[in-house]
């Protein structure tokens, strides 16, 4: 049955995918919910709309009451350049190869199922830093239902494998038929979420709540195999992805560095230092944009009233000439300086 979406659901929808902190999808899921023409044909979409309410509001609720007062939080806020959700099957070394990179002291063991709920981290790359979530072994015999909430607000994943594993492959396939059952997607594709296509849903209409992650496969304890290069490469044919890999060891470090320069490159990163007038550029923690992205992105990091103020910029670097004087929508390149007036 055709849902005849109103225009306002439609842009509280397109508000909502564009979201990525937790109280702000929150207002977005609550507007979905008030505009949704209410009839048979929306019946499903009111369900998974509430549904997911539920899910932030309780997120919400438990970070509001401290971690020492409740469960643990599902649903992490995005910090950083980007948040990457590392996930695979169970002893891949996913926790160790997460400690490794983020310093975090991530518990770490021999047998499956360590990693019970979302645990963040802060990888730094060059001036930059990735926030790296670990999440739990995806397995048939360990049920995570709200794993596919927890994942919206990813930009990125890590599919951690142990190639060294007999039922490497199976493991694997079964990863990807528990995200089909989640409408979660892992792509080679590294197009901006916002371009990625749409699952339908039963009434023709696209369904806001579908996940598209564009994925790295990461071959980890890659020291106990001989000749990595060619399992990797046997195991992509047999599997059939095509996902962008790269071999790793979380144990002797061989390979981790090259994690942080690939997803630079892969999400397009952009770093963007800001001066204020008659001083130097603060270069200590640069504001992050995606290619193509402008100085109205910019002012809205630094203040979401600065992007209403926002008069006009000054620019030195690639994206013009030096102290160049700029509209909001000047397109960016990495490492310009902004000087922002309101």
């Amino acid at each position: 049955m055709p849902a005849n979406l109103s225009p306002e659901y439609k842009a509280a929808e397109a508000a909502y995918r564009k979201a990525r902190e937790p109280g702000e999808r929150l207002d977005c899921l609550r507007e979905m919910l008030r505009t949704i023409p209410k009839h048979k044909g929306t019946e499903r979409l009111q369900a998974d709309i509430k549904s997911r309410i539920k899910e932030l509001g309780d997120a919400q609720d438990t970070s509001r009451r401290g971690g020492g007062h409740g469960a643990p939080a599902v649903v992490i806020r995005p910090e950083g350049a980007a948040q990457i959700a590392l996930i695979g099957p169970p002893n891949t070394g996913k926790s160790l190869l997460h400690a490794r990179l983020t310093g975090s002291g991530a518990h770490d063991a021999p047998y499956p199922f360590t990693t019970q709920f979302p645990q963040p981290g802060m990888m730094p790359f060059e001036d930059i830093h990735f926030q790296l979530v670990d999440m739990p072994p995806i397995a048939v015999e360990h049920p995570v239902p709200w794993l596919q909430a927890a994942l919206q607000a990813a930009d990125a994943a890590l599919l951690v494998v142990d190639l060294d594993d007999p039922a490497c492959l199976e493991r694997v396939e079964q990863v990807h038929a528990i995200l089909r059952t989640k409408r979660v997607t892992l792509t080679e594709r590294w197009d901006e979420p916002s371009q990625q296509p749409l699952e339908a849903t039963d009434s023709d209409e696209p369904d806001p709540f579908a996940v598209h992650l564009p994925s790295l496969l990461i071959a980890n304890m890659a020291d106990r195999i001989a000749n990595i290069e060619a399992e990797l490469e046997a195991f992509r044919q047999m599997s059939g992805l095509r996902y962008r890999a790269l071999a790793v060891s979380a144990l002797s470090g061989d390979g981790l560095t090259e994690i942080g320069a690939t997803l630079f490159s892969e999400l397009k990163i952009v770093r963007v230092y800001t001066k204020t007038p008659g001083h130097p550029a603060d270069k200590a923690r640069p504001f992050t944009v995606r290619k193509g992205q402008t100085v109205r992105d910019v002012a809205r990091q630094v203040h979401k009233d600065l992007e209403r103020s926002l008069r006009y910029a000054r620019v030195w670097g690639h994206s013009g000439f030096e102290g160049q004087q700029v509209g909001a929508d000047h397109a960016l390149a990495d490492r310009d300086i902004v000087e922002l007036h309101a």
